[in-house]
């Protein structure tokens, strides 16, 4: 039975191998402490946290996150060490600074196979920024587990300071810079799911009351009062909603909110009264996912495309997608959590026997070092056929899962791309890739990104863009980063309804020419690419403006007075080879655009080696971080959300001697030519 603790209460810890769950509703920094049987710290080498996510006994996240689970060994914890304290903090920079801005955070202490031990809701915080949210003490041989709920406004600094650390500052700047590190390489998660966030962008015209359904998103009149506000674009639209959500109820529609005087009224009596208006209309229900057919008794149900929630088959496929993201991540963490416990007890049994004397007499050393081998053995092995059975799940439910993907989340090789056609309504999602674990090489999964894009793309054409130094040739490396970048832009007009998407590029020396041909040949860029500093200039100086523009309209209320010639589609903006023709100006220019553009439809994808821009030092990292690096070659610098895992990711290209980014691009230049 799970003890559910208040501050100060404390409970017996029975098992020495633990997990702590953390659920905070808003992404938060998880770290702990190593104290003394006073709880002093000794040294920074004491406190786990995203820098320094393990130490003997315990292992933390290596991001922040709504949710976390650190991995608790007491067996495997150093003799000096009597406490251990978890600690919560909110990150720096955008978001909440305080605890009494958001969701009260949930912390619970359970055993390996998810069964909860003791749980505390942390509550009664208010300018705290960091908190003491449990601790694990050692008393007389026993572990407990004690809830503590003891907030700083001063943040982590002042926590740390508190716990006796004379590097108490250093060490919480220490961990801000590596928190704000993991975020900018961290796969964007999804949104959070809000009531009534359900609308859809759609360039079709608005359904009328004769037609059936609900107008479409963008529409006079759409949109639920009770919806939380969400982003708009210069033209007035919300951005899609979170997956997984429920619809809201249609509006009125024009003279349907009134009952016709001379319709009959209903009657009162000789039946049960019927509260609903007679002339409102209801959503028809979504259709219902896919069911797989029975499984064979003993045999897991076999997988089907769309099992997973959502109104649409697109929105189920997304969340199924990001669904077994996740179910990766964890099982190879369990995977992985499993094997160090493995290596640590058998350490801890190999210290134990060399440290006896008594045991180097008659071979004993020898039969408890074989004995402790083969218990390493058998843990590792059960471990593996776990994840072994897991991957095998996830493999059949890729396989029926990515034929049956709609273009804007297929790979360049599904045949769903033969059979284009200009879509009429803009996608959930974009697949800019694929990913994968070193323990699951041939498992990948597909990397989505929801759409409008809210931060930029940078492809890394530096020689540290590849996993493996196979790449030693930098002209190769930027010849195929700029190929990655063609292929990520002609996948955002194809996604895009016709007019609703524009790509303008910047090469000022004219490197990218070759790469940039399906492109230009095709007709589908705004305007030719931009060459030399003066074409830099003019380029940055229109759509600094365009932002300006559309920023105060937004802040007057009034999205429609804009100019009539106004161009409300969203803009990417392709640069290669920066800081190359760039002047002071520009780069101020580029960072303006890369913090406020995605707000309102401008769109960085930038084609760069940082090398080569390190003589501006500090003054960019800014613009690096708010960027999402993609590599043109495999590298594994991303991480999950969850975890903190460092995934491979590998580019979406299309194949050698594939003409199908032609055929798409042509019915996308064909399309834009009728819309106009």
């Amino acid at each position: 039975m799970t003890a559910e603790l208040v501050r100060g209460q404390n409970h017996p810890l029975s098992q020495a191998r633990l997990e702590i769950r953390v659920s905070a509703g808003t992404p938060v920094v998880a770290a702990a402490t190593l104290g003394d049987e006073q709880g002093r710290i000794h040294g920074v080498e004491w406190v786990a946290h995203p820098g320094a996510p393990t130490l003997p006994g315990l292992e933390v996240s290596r991001q922040a996150a709504a949710d976390h689970r650190l991995a608790v060994d007491l067996d495997a914890m150093p003799e000096a060490v009597h406490r251990v304290s978890v600690l919560l903090a909110l990150p720096t920079g955008s978001g909440p600074t305080r605890f009494g801005a958001v969701a009260t955070p949930f912390v619970a202490v359970t055993g390996l196979d998810g069964t909860e031990i003791a749980s505390y809701t942390i509550t009664g915080l208010e300018a705290e920024s960091a908190v003491v949210a449990l601790e694990l003490y050692r008393r007389q041989g026993a572990w407990k587990v004690r809830a503590i709920g003891q907030g700083y406004a001063g943040g982590l600094a002042d926590l740390f300071a508190d716990q006796g650390l004379a590097q108490a500052h250093q060490l919480a700047g220490g961990i801000h810079e590596a928190v704000a590190q993991g975020m900018a390489r961290s796969v964007p998660a999804p949104p959070t799911r809000t009531d009534g966030d359900r609308s859809r962008q759609t360039a079709a015209p608005a359904l009328g009351p004769d037609q059936g359904g609900s107008a479409p998103q963008g529409a006079p009149g759409t949109g639920s009062g009770s919806a939380s506000p969400q982003p708009t674009s210069p033209y007035g639209t919300q951005t899609p909603g979170a997956p997984g959500q429920p619809a809201p109820q249609p509006p009125y529609q024009s003279g349907s909110g009134a009952t016709d005087p001379a319709q009959p009224s209903a009657p009162t009596s000789g039946g049960p009264i019927n509260y609903s208006h007679p002339g409102r209309q209801t959503a028809a229900p979504p259709p219902p996912p896919p069911t797989a057919p029975p499984a064979e008794p003993g045999q897991p149900a076999r997988p089907v495309a769309g099992d997973a929630t959502g109104w649409s088959m697109d929105e189920r496929l997304y969340n199924q997608v990001w669904g077994m993201f996740e179910d990766l991540a964890r099982t190879t963490a369990a995977y992985r959590s499993a094997v160090d416990f493995a290596d640590s007890r058998m350490e801890k049994e190999l210290d134990q026997v060399l440290s006896d004397p008594r045991s180097r007499i008659g071979g004993q050393s020898d039969a408890a070092r074989e004995a402790a081998q083969a218990k390493h053995a058998q843990l590792v092995n059960q471990a593996r056929a776990t994840l072994d059975r897991d991957l095998v799940q996830l493999t059949a439910e890729v396989e029926v899962v990515e034929p049956a993907l709609p273009p804007a989340y297929a790979g360049w090789d599904n045949p769903v791309w033969h059979g284009y056609r200009v879509p009429m309504e803009i996608p959930m999602a974009l697949r800019l890739g694929d990913l994968h674990l070193p323990e699951s090489a041939e498992l990948r999964i597909p990397m989505l990104v929801r759409l409008p894009l809210e931060r930029g793309l940078w492809i890394d054409s530096g020689r540290g863009g590849s996993i493996d130094g196979s790449f030693t040739d930098s002209h190769d490396l930027r010849r195929l980063a700029m190929e990655t970048a063609v292929a990520h832009a002609a996948r955002l007009l194809a996604v895009y309804p016709a007019g609703e998407f524009a790509v303008q590029v910047i090469d000022p020396a004219g490197s990218g020419a070759q790469a940039l041909v399906p492109l230009v040949q095709s007709g589908v860029l705004a305007a030719p690419p931009a060459l030399g500093a003066a074409g830099v200039a003019d380029v940055l100086a229109r759509l600094t403006q365009r932002v300006d523009l559309v920023q105060m309209a937004l802040r007057g209320g009034a999205p429609d007075s804009l100019p009539p010639d106004f161009d409300t589609a969203q803009q990417l903006l392709i640069v290669n080879d920066f800081p190359h023709g760039f002047d002071d100006r520009a780069v101020n220019q580029l960072r303006y655009l890369a913090d406020e553009g995605p707000a309102v439809g401008v769109h960085l994808m930038m084609v760069a080696d940082r090398e080569e821009a390190s003589a501006y030092g500090p003054l960019l990292d800014p613009l690096w971080r708010s960027l999402l690096r993609l590599t043109p070659v495999p590298d594994d610098h991303l991480a999950d959300p969850w975890v903190g895992h460092a995934w491979t990711y590998e580019p979406s290209l299309v194949p050698p001697g594939s003409q199908v980014l032609h055929q798409v691009l042509t019915q996308v230049a064909a399309a834009r030519a009728k819309y106009r």
